[in-house]
């Protein structure tokens, strides 16, 4: 299978069924420093909204996959960062929308959507999937660690007047993380917001997969399940808790923990060895602690992964 530099995958979602992911940003260039992250801490936090990356490489890698009979459920803007950074992510999207039949989705923080030029470009997809996971702006300070320049009110402004442009499906995701924002005062703010933004469907996640701080802890499925029938539309768990896999997934997972019982790995070394994007990478980790093979980071700082038997793994540092 060749391998992209600014494609990845498809890689199994939940949402998404296979998803074909794009990645338009350097790693963790965005405009959050979310405590949740499942790639670690923002490494450049910015505004600015350049080419980050050659669109004509973008572009190319896409026209070589979809001719050589690649095939996805749907094709992702995502990646490692915000992609709505790139100034030009909506030529992206025309692109894949000219050149195939595969519906197109946005992930992406919001923090843009205050931007006309932004939200003319997020229009041009055929799902627009927003994030919240906070009720108010002490808790947006917290969770999300913004660039100084943003606000609370500022992103919902923002995911409002989006609404009221864009015809297309419009989503929204809510992180909950157990102790920080699942309040009975939170959830009912976030549940406030979320109505006033209408989105067609609201997701509840939460931290299944090693997050950005080790203090950050997963909210218990029951209790998600609890919170759905506050949401108006009534919500829906996205959340990975189910340890199922496909055959594809445990050969991974299995090569991932034959690397780890030879030497110490980072998340970027088993990327750089086995050609998996960062974001797969997560995943698969994710699966291996909720089965109970490894540990999670107590700081999540480039930690290193080792096995310490052949089916239990921990984290050691150097």
């Amino acid at each position: 299978m060749k391998k992209y530099k600014h494609l990845f995958g498809p890689v199994p979602s939940r949402r998404f069924g296979r998803s074909l992911g794009i990645d338009l940003t350097p790693y963790k260039t965005c405009s959050f420093d979310c405590i949740f992250c499942q790639l670690g801490r923002t490494t450049t936090k910015t505004l600015e909204r350049r080419d980050y990356v050659p669109i004509k490489e973008v572009t190319g890698e896409l026209d070589e996959w979809i001719h050589s009979g690649g095939e996805a459920d749907y094709i992702t803007l995502s990646g490692s960062g915000e992609p709505t950074l790139h100034a030009r992510f909506g030529e992206v999207i025309e692109f894949v929308r000219a050149a195939s039949s595969i519906p197109v989705v946005l992930l992406t923080n919001g923090s843009a959507l205050g931007i006309p030029e932004v939200r003319a470009a997020a229009a041009k997809a055929d799902v627009v999937k927003v994030s919240l996971s906070a009720g108010d702006e002490a808790s947006f300070n917290y969770i999300n660690r913004p660039h100084p320049a943003l606000n609370l009110a500022g992103l919902i402004a923002g995911m409002q007047t989006f609404r009221q442009e864009f015809d297309g499906r419009l989503w929204l995701e809510i992180f909950m993380i157990w102790g920080v924002n699942s309040t009975q005062k939170e959830v009912a703010q976030l549940a406030e917001w979320a109505r006033s933004v209408h989105p067609d469907r609201i997701q509840l996640n939460t931290a299944v997969r090693p997050p950005a701080e080790g203090f950050v802890r997963p909210m218990p499925r029951q209790k998600l399940q609890s919170l759905t029938v506050g949401f108006d539309p009534p919500a829906e768990i996205i959340a990975e808790f189910s340890s199922d896999i496909t055959s594809a997934s445990k050969a991974n997972e299995e090569t991932i923990l034959a690397m780890l019982q030879r030497r110490p790995c980072t998340e970027k070394d088993i990327s750089d060895a086995l050609g998996l994007h960062l974001n797969e990478v997560a995943k698969y980790l994710g699966k291996l602690q909720r089965t109970g093979r490894i540990e999670t980071p107590a700081i999540r700082h480039n930690p290193y992964y080792i096995c310490r038997s052949n089916d239990i793994c921990s984290v050691s540092r150097n």
